[in-house]
């Protein structure tokens, strides 16, 4: 497996990005002002995320997510850790991360990578998301917004 970044006027791979936000219009966003890189294995994109910067020294990761037939694979924290690197290299001090719809699991994995959780933005998804799955005082439908120091 190869992680790059998408070539100018390539098409972003859509159907996984929006597996991690569900607004086509926030997707559209931020590949407006962002790097979209994929994760590819048997000539086939397994994985995305979507990185923007916050400002000189800080970096915020948008959009990770795997094919439904590539995940369990350790695909997630490969394109977590690309990532990470990427931003080390660059000095960058902080790298951020929004939850969005994303489930306790992904919320594990960015702890496991080493993010701390740096706020929580009550209900945020209410409008779209009326689960109310609970675990360790947080709900799935809120925003955690978590912080990596580099």
């Amino acid at each position: 497996m190869r992680i790059r970044k998408i070539a100018p006027g390539e098409a972003p791979p859509m159907v996984l990005l929006l597996l991690a936000d569900p607004s086509e219009e926030t997707v559209v966003s931020y590949l407006d002002t962002a790097e979209c890189f994929i994760a590819e294995a048997d000539d086939a994109v397994v994985g995305t995320y979507v990185t923007g910067e916050i400002s000189e020294d800080r970096a915020e990761v948008f959009n990770i997510a795997v094919a439904e037939a590539w995940q369990g694979r350790g695909i997630g924290r490969m394109l977590l850790q690309d990532a990470i690197d990427r931003h080390r290299a660059k000095g960058c001090l902080e790298l951020h991360i929004g939850t969005g719809n994303s489930s306790i699991g992904q919320l594990a994995l960015y702890q496991k990578c080493g993010f701390r959780i740096d706020g929580v933005i009550k209900d945020f998804f209410t409008d779209n998301y009326e689960g109310k799955i609970h675990e360790n005082g947080i709900w799935c439908r809120d925003m955690i917004r978590l912080v990596k120091v580099l």
